[in-house]
Order: structure tokens, then C-alpha cells, then sequence
């Protein structure tokens, strides 16, 4: 079965896609100029400015230099230059790497490296802020090369750049908050400007799915292109792993279903932080234990041995030294330090058995489990890990396969095929939505009497407890791009210009069941996903008597749209008969910490009721 050809673009004005990947360690930047009636081309930023990337194959190391005054020295490819760390050390440049990691959710921290012992950014710099740096350096390496490489490529550029659509890919464990924080990264880069048609321009799609459509595109999936069919995706990168499951509904038209996925942090930089932690130990008391030596080891092995390695019975050679290095005691021996086949096992297996673990976890967890499993990334190059993983899948009845072309370039590639073609239609949610509400209390509840201490009058008279939960979306529940979710809810006040606006917090449940009534239960469960804000002035209110006096009371529904990548929402209302709809603003509260800030001219949070 040949590759899915892309479809010509339908579009009536010219167009420019920028797909970017922001790695941990590599970053990626591919494009597609949309013509009008034409087939589409994908191609990949293969050199930024003046220099090539990583080997030639579109990677561009995610690394920076700051001066001491806070502005960008040097980024990517031109900061892994030789002599650039000399450079550093003379004008007292600050590297940084790895920034990425700042900005996964908190929740990943747990059995991992936590956030306090990544490297450090530099004084006064926000994650984000680096985030958009780097995005910046980016997108001039994307124009520079079309401008270079494209016939009357200024002109060409000139007449896209302010209807150019980009779609930034990120871990599948991340979720709205760190989307947000990407968007913002996005405005303060000039990528785009920070307005509602700006924001439109900026799309999201996780790792795992967009290197699903680089394969599918690619004709990399062609063994398992059958309706009902189930595919895993591995993506092994150099800090991550992504490990996803989908479900093929149709091949024609071609109809993907996402029902999990995964994000574990065992990717081959990992391997090589075992090793260093290794030769610290055996090493502390040898004359070659500074940082020097164990320094130029951990180079030897990442550059000569960690991608070769096959277990084997024969022992490693790590080279480090001239000959007179000798120390019998820690098996080195002419500049050469031997490590065991048990040694090198040391440092792979554990990311070998983290994989496995979640493979079984989503296949046990599989309504339809997968036949055939797709090794992608930069790790994927491992013959150890392939070979290891193969035998493993095989006592699973998993079939592992891992494509011969160059796929450490699939998640830029994917996200603008993702743009164009939308092959993942329909997704499956691992999590609850809901928000936290008052119902009314009813002693004939045995939960409601174990809350009577929870309780307070409203304005109406009526008595209501505190820490009920309604779920919105709820867990397990398939969803179509074009799908949308609703619940009804009350509210009421003695001033009725309080109803004007509206706040409410959307919470996500990460329970076992579906459908939780309590918050109070297990609070550690539930986790602020984002606020809701929106505009309720129109939105009728009915004038009622109360013990009080006169207080109103207002009807409306909170929408959730779901289906896309993104969580957008609104609020509907009935007037005159008819619905109507009023936009409602997401903001996320992390570490840009916005949330009650946007939201604070929107008024107090809303103290939503229904019934249970």
C-alpha cells in the first residue's frame, strides 16, 4: 500500500504552515506553502542561518546563551559551535539547556528528577520567557532558509508572513496550562501578534499524534491499514518517551481514533546520566574521579558507544586518558576504562522496563488492543533497544516495527501534516472535566447528612451544601473534532448587576471512576485545569421573592468544545425561545499566574447550583 498522498489544498489564498517542535535536547522546525488546487509539500529547516543543523537531518540543538544583561547571545546551532564554551567563559555567558522540563506540569515530577534539580535559567528569566526566546531564534532560522531557498523567496515571505498558521507540538502528559504558557511564549516571540485573530494562528498537537500522522503520511503504518485495526506509537526520544495507542475506525476515508497515551521521562539522555552517576561512585576514590576525566569519559560514551551498543558478552571500552592512566582497582587501563555487559545493562535497562510497563498498562486498559507497535525518535536508533524491545513485545504477541527512514524529524514533519490532512478524529478522554457546585440539602441523604456541617441559606431560602461535583466531560468519553459537551446551572444574587459576569473554575478529576459526587472525598484527586470568564450581561435574570427580599436568579450553560486539541468554551442561554451563545475566555494559572489576574474584571467566582 503506497503513502497517503496529501490532498490539494482547497484553500482560495496562498498560505504558510510552520510546524514546530521544541525538544528537550533537539528541536525541529518544518513548513508547507499552501497554493491554491495544489498538492502540498512538506520540507523540513535543514540550516539555521549560516550553519546546518544537527547532521543535516532538520534537528537544531535546544540550547542558548544569555549575556549578562539578559538578552540572547547566541541559540541552536550556532551556540553548539566549537569554541563557544570558550567563548562563554571569557564574556561570562550563561548556557542553559533543558528548559523545556521547566515548564511540564507538576504532576510529572513524581518518581522523577524534580523541578528543583533541572538546570537552572538565568536570573530574572522566566521559563516562558526562555520558551519564547527560542521560539524567536526559530522562526528567523525558518525564514531565513525560505528566504534562501525559495525563488524571490523576500518577496515570497513578504506576502505570507501575516497569515502564516503555526502548530507547536508538545508531550502527551501536558495539558491546557502548559499549552497556554506555549501561546504566550508564541506572542512575546512575534510570531504572531496578541490579539483573538492572532491566537487563532496558533495550534497545538501532541508529540505522539503528530509523529502518527508523519507515519501514516509517510506510508509507515501500510501493515495495519485495516478498518478496526489498533497501532502503537513509541516515540523514544532523548529525555522522553511517548507511548500512544490508536485506533484505525476507517481507512476511507481515513478515520484515526487517539485512545491513550503516555509521557515517561526515560529517553537516552537518561542512560547517559546513569553512567555518570555510575563512574562518580566507582571513581570517588581513583586518582581519575574528578570531574575532568569523568567528564571526558561520559563523552567518549555518548559519542562512540551508547548508540552502538548491542549486548554483547564482550566488555566496553571507555577511552579517556593517554596511556599512563592505569588503576587496576577500577579496571582502567591505558587511558581505557572497561565497564561489564552488566554494567551497560545497568544504564539501558531501566528505560527498557519503564516502556514495557506502559505498553501492558494500556493494554490492559484496551477495549481493542493493538497488533503492531511503531519504534520512532532519536533512541529508536538503538539496536539494543530495539532488539530488547522486540523480544519483550513478542511475549506480549506485539509486533514491533521500526521504519528505516529518518524519523527523528517526525514530530515537525507530523504537526503540519496534522494541519492538513486531520487524520485524528476523534479522541478518547482519560480524564473527568467538571466544576465544583452547591446542591441542595436533603437530610434524607445519608452523604448530605454527613455534610450538614457543609451547609449555608441562599437568597432564596433555599439550604445547599458545599463540595459537589458536576461533571462536564466525563472520562471515557469518545470525542469528534466537532463535538461539544453542555451542562445547565443556576445561580442567584440580591444585586442583580453581580450576574453580569461570570467566573467559574473548571477542575479535572483524576480518579478511577467516571463520575465523582464529592470533592471533598479525595481532594487530592481533583486539579485546576483552567478559569472560565465570560460575559453574562445578557443573559436574563428573573426577579424572585425571598426571605430577604427581592434577589434574582439566572439560567445558563456552560459549553465545553473538546474535540480539538484544545479546550475552548462558551455559555448558551435561551432568549425569547432561541439559543444564544456568548464566548467564554480559557485562562490557564500556572507559572504565568494570569488566571484571577484576566479574570479579576469578570467578578467574584460563581457559586453555580443544580441537583443531585
Amino acid at each position: 500500500m503506497p503513502a497517503l498522498q496529501l490532498q490539494p489544498y482547497s484553500g482560495s489564498a496562498r498560505k504558510l504552515v510552520l510546524g514546530i517542535e521544541v525538544g528537550t535536547t533537539y528541536s525541529g522546525v518544518a513548513y508547507t506553502i499552501l497554493d491554491p488546487g495544489v498538492v502540498p509539500l512538506i520540507h523540513g529547516v535543514t540550516r539555521c542561518a549560516s550553519t546546518p543543523c544537527s547532521a543535516g537531518d532538520s534537528k537544531i540543538p535546544s540550547i542558548l546563551y544569555y549575556n549578562p544583561d539578559g538578552s540572547v547571545a547566541c541559540a541552536g546551532a550556532e551556540a553548539a559551535l566549537p569554541g563557544m564554551d570558550l567563548e562563554a567563559e571569557d564574556n561570562e555567558l550563561v548556557f542553559v539547556e533543558w528548559f523545556k522540563l521547566h515548564l511540564r506540569p507538576e504532576r510529572l515530577d513524581a518518581g522523577e528528577i524534580k523541578r528543583r534539580d533541572l538546570p537552572s535559567l538565568p536570573r530574572g528569566k522566566t521559563v516562558v520567557d526562555v520558551f519564547a526566546d527560542f521560539l524567536a531564534y526559530l522562526f528567523r532560522c525558518a525564514k531565513r532558509y525560505i528566504c534562501e531557498t525559495h525563488a524571490n523567496g523576500d518577496s515570497l515571505w513578504s506576502s505570507l508572513e501575516d497569515r502564516i498558521e503555526f502548530v507547536l507540538s508538545h508531550p502527551n502528559g501536558w495539558e491546557g496550562a502548559q499549552r497556554g504558557e506555549m501561546r504566550q511564549a508564541a506572542f512575546m516571540a512575534g510570531l504572531v501578534p496578541q490579539t483573538s485573530a492572532g491566537q487563532a494562528r496558533v495550534h497545538f498537537i501532541t508529540e505522539g499524534e503528530a509523529s502518527l500522522h508523519f507515519c501514516i503520511q509517510n506510508g509507515l503504518a501500510n501493515k495495519t491499514m485495516q478498518d478496526g485495526q489498533c497501532v502503537m506509537l513509541v516515540d523514544a526520544g532523548r529525555k522522553t518517551v511517548d507511548i500512544s495507542s490508536y485506533e484505525l475506525i476507517s481507512v476511507s476515508p481515513l478515520t484515526i481514533q487517539a485512545t491513550s497515551a503516555d509521557c515517561i521521562r526515560q529517553g537516552s539522555t537518561h542512560i547517559s546520566a546513569r553512567v555518570e552517576a555510575h563512574l562518580k561512585e566507582i571513581l570517588q576514590d581513583s586518582a581519575f574521579g574528578d570531574n575532568k576525566y569523568i567528564k571526558s569519559m561520559l563523552d567518549y560514551f555518548n559519542k562512540a558507544k551508547k548508540a552502538v551498543f548491542k549486548d554483547e558478552e564482550k566488555p566496553t571500552y571507555i577511552k579517556f586518558g593517554s596511556m599512563g592512566c592505569n588503576d587496576a582497582k577500577v579496571n582502567i587501563r591505558r587511558g581505557q576504562l572497561m565497564l561489564t555487559r552488566e554494567n551497560m545493562l545497568s544504564y539501558f535497562q531501566p528505560s527498557l522496563e519503564e516502556i514495557v510497563a506502559k505498553i501492558k498498562k494500556q493494554l490492559q486498559n484496551a477495549t481493542r488492543p493493538p497488533t503492531t507497535v511503531f519504534l520512532i525518535g532519536s533512541f529508536a536508533a538503538s539496536p539494543w533497544l530495539y532488539a530488547s524491545l522486540k523480544r519483550r513485545l513478542e511475549d506480549l504477541g506485539l509486533t514491533l516495527f521500526r521504519p528505516n527512514s529518518h524519523t527523528n524529524k517526525a514530530v515537525a514533519n507530523g504537526a503540519v501534516c496534522f494541519f492538513l490532512e486531520h487524520f485524528v478524529s476523534t479522541r478518547v478522554m482519560k480524564i473527568t472535566y467538571g466544576v465544583k457546585i452547591v446542591v441542595h440539602y436533603n437530610p434524607a441523604d445519608p452523604e448530605h447528612l454527613q455534610r450538614a456541617a457543609n451547609t449555608y441559606t441562599k437568597h432564596s431560602g433555599r439550604v445547599v451544601v458545599r463540595d459537589a461535583f458536576s461533571p462536564i466531560l466525563k472520562k471515557g468519553t469518545r470525542l469528534r473534532e466537532t463535538m461539544e459537551v453542555s451542562q445547565p446551572y443556576h445561580r442567584e444574587a440580591l444585586d442583580s448587576r453581580t450576574l453580569d459576569n461570570a467566573v467559574a473554575d473548571i477542575l479535572t478529576y483524576h480518579g478511577p471512576g467516571a463520575d465523582p459526587r464529592w470533592t471533598d472525598l479525595t481532594p487530592e484527586l481533583f486539579t485546576p485545569l483552567c478559569t472560565v470568564a465570560a460575559d453574562t450581561s445578557r443573559v436574563a435574570r428573573v426577579a424572585r421573592q425571598g426571605p430577604q427580599g427581592v434577589y434574582y436568579e439566572q439560567q445558563f450553560n456552560v459549553v465545553l468544545l473538546c474535540g480539538l486539541t484544545e479546550l475552548q468554551a462558551q455559555i448558551s442561554w435561551t432568549e425569547d425561545g432561541v439559543e444564544r451563545r456568548g464566548p467564554a475566555k480559557v485562562v490557564y494559572d500556572d507559572y504565568l499566574n494570569v488566571s484571577r489576574r484576566e479574570c479579576r474584571g469578570y467578578g467574584a467566582h460563581m457559586h453555580i447550583y443544580g441537583s443531585k
